[in-house]
């Protein structure tokens, strides 16, 4: 059986290592990690994706050209936010939300909900 694979967008190092980190542990395989929505969208244009783990903010650019191009290919995705409250755009208020810090497991848990196992 092969391994789901996750499209990781993240710009602060640490958080995109330890993502990677965890989701390698928890049996995924994982794709980037991506810190400009140009490179996001072009890996969602040419990987076969599973899933994908998008952090809000991006230095400042909202992420949302990402979780477009993963719609229309209807590949599920999960946010992650460091603001308590975020303000998502219409479209995304039913979206999967993790605020940060997460623990590992929280973030394994949430993925294989998304995309099974």
């Amino acid at each position: 059986m092969t391994a789901k694979r996750i499209l990781i967008v993240e710009d602060e190092v640490l958080i995109a290592i330890s993502l990677e980190a965890a989701l390698t542990d928890g049996g995924f395989e994982t794709v980037g990690p991506f810190n400009r929505i140009d490179q996001a969208v072009a890996a969602v244009e040419r990987e076969m994706l599973d899933g994908a783990v998008l952090d809000v903010n991006l230095a400042g650019t909202k992420v949302f050209p990402v979780a477009v191009a993963l719609a229309e290919r209807n590949i599920p995705f999960l946010f992650l936010t460091g603001y308590a409250s975020i303000q998502l755009p219409e479209e995304y208020r039913t979206a999967s939300v993790l605020a940060k810090p997460f623990h590992d497991q929280e973030i394994v848990d949430r993925v294989e909900g998304l995309v099974g196992r």
